[in-house]
């Protein structure tokens, strides 16, 4: 197995324990109190760190997996729409659609990139 998809995967489980820990881990780090999220730039209509963290992780994942971007695309999806729903069940986090658009975003905003940077170099 190639680095880039170790890299992928470790990303993911990364991703998985800060969005399923009750509270925020870097505002823990960088604040002392896990109720605050640190906010890298004003949000747009949409969660901004989402749009970042989810742009990452799937430009990671379609270059790691060029060759089944239609399986990495739907998990991709699948990935932001259940770990927002999860915290419906986690204790001091909350549901928003900001944050679910975001996320989706993201993917879609890293899906576009990828295919104009590989274009014709896929078969």
């Amino acid at each position: 197995m190639n680095y880039l998809k170790q890299f992928f995967y470790l990303s993911n489980l990364v991703l998985f324990i800060f969005y399923l820990y009750p509270g925020s881990i870097l505002g823990f780090f960088f604040y002392g109190n896990s109720n605050i999220q640190p906010q890298l730039t004003r949000d747009f209509f949409v969660s901004s760190n989402h749009v970042y963290v989810f742009f990452i992780i799937s430009i990671l994942g379609f270059i790691a997996f060029k060759h089944k971007l239609k399986n990495i695309f739907i998990y991709l999806i699948c990935i932001s729409i259940v770990l927002e729903i999860l915290h419906l069940i986690i204790p001091e986090r909350g549901f928003e659609l900001g944050d679910l658009f975001g996320n989706i975003i993201g993917v879609l905003i890293s899906f576009l990139v990828f295919k104009i940077i590989y274009k014709g170099r896929l078969q």
